[in-house]
């Protein structure tokens, strides 16, 4: 398989303990989000404002590849280039290691709590794109030409209101 096309990445430093952190960035809504969160409900038709993130990531299309106290690892699988909600139900981890189908890519996301500036802690939210094929790294590019230079104002928006919904008394 070739190397990953795209990797995004972005942390937000708080104030905030740990445990609020990771509860804000979980409970959030999409709703909370409002660019992000109208994207991701355009993307994914039926999808309720009021859904949290920690509940987008735990149900399909995404499929829960690693679990803990402070991190959630998901992936989902195939043409995420178009506007069909065609996306595989991925079973578990090895299904989606598994996945090779031609023209598609995986796509892997990361979101976690580590030790922060200060002795606050820091959410960080990574994704990795992987094309299965050429075809599929050919059609990635493409889209990433579209969406690419829109990433670090859209991808910013959650970890930016997580860390404010930390802190709010």
């Amino acid at each position: 398989m070739a190397e990953p096309t795209v990797h995004t990445r972005h942390r937000r430093d708080t104030g905030a303990p740990p445990d609020a952190l990771w509860a804000a960035a979980t409970g959030m809504r999409l709703s909370d989000t409002g660019t992000l969160g109208r994207l991701v409900r355009w993307r994914i038709p039926g999808l309720r404002p009021g859904l949290t993130y920690g509940e987008l990531f735990r149900a399909y299309p995404f499929t829960v590849l690693e679990e803990g106290e402070q991190h959630l690892i998901t992936g989902l699988c195939g043409r995420i280039w178009t506007l069909a909600r065609d996306y595989p139900k991925l079973e578990d981890a090895d299904a989606f290691a598994a996945w090779d189908e031609p023209g598609t890519v995986r796509v892997l996301f990361g979101h976690w709590v580590e030790p922060g500036a200060n002795g606050g802690s820091a959410l960080v939210s990574e994704a990795r794109v992987k094309p299965t094929d050429r075809l599929g790294g050919l059609r990635l590019r493409v889209l990433w030409r579209l969406i690419g230079p829109f990433e670090r104002l859209v991808g910013d928006e959650a970890i930016t209101t997580a860390a404010r919904l930390s802190t709010d008394d």
